[in-house]
C-alpha cells in the first residue's frame, strides 16, 4: 500500500473526480483547490487527459471548465459522447456549454 506521499498527484484528480455526484459536475479549478493545489487547473487537466489510459471506467466527462464548457471533449473518442453521457445523466448543454451551471457544479471542497 502506497504512503500519503507516494500517491501521485494524477491518483488524487482521479480519488475526486470519483466523488462528483451523478448528474453533477466539477471543475479543474475545484479539484485543484480541494487539493490544497489552487492553480493548478492545468495539471488537473492533464490528469484527466491522462484518464481514459489509467482508469477507462472514471467519470471523466463530468469535468469542465470554470464556466461550464466541454473543454475536454475531443478525448472522448467522438465529439459528441461527453456530451452524450452527461445528458445521460441529465444534465442539459447547449453549444458545448452545461445549462444551469450553478445549479448542477459540484464542489469538492462543500
Amino acid at each position: 500500500m502506497k504512503t500519503h506521499d507516494e500517491i501521485s498527484f494524477f491518483e488524487k484528480v482521479y480519488a475526486v473526480v470519483e466523488m462528483i455526484p451523478r448528474g453533477r459536475v466539477s471543475t479543474y479549478g475545484a479539484i485543484a483547490a480541494y487539493l490544497g493545489s489552487k492553480g493548478a487547473s492545468r495539471m488537473v487537466g492533464w490528469a484527466m487527459n491522462n484518464s481514459h489510459k489509467a482508469d477507462p471506467s472514471l467519470p471523466a466527462h463530468r469535468v469542465v471548465n470554470r464556466i461550464g464548457v466541454l473543454t475536454g471533449k475531443h478525448h472522448f473518442g467522438s465529439p459528441g459522447m461527453m456530451q452524450q453521457l452527461l445528458e445521460n445523466e441529465g444534465i442539459m448543454i447547449k453549444n458545448d456549454q452545461v445549462q444551469n451551471f450553478s445549479e448542477v457544479f459540484w464542489d469538492p471542497g462543500s
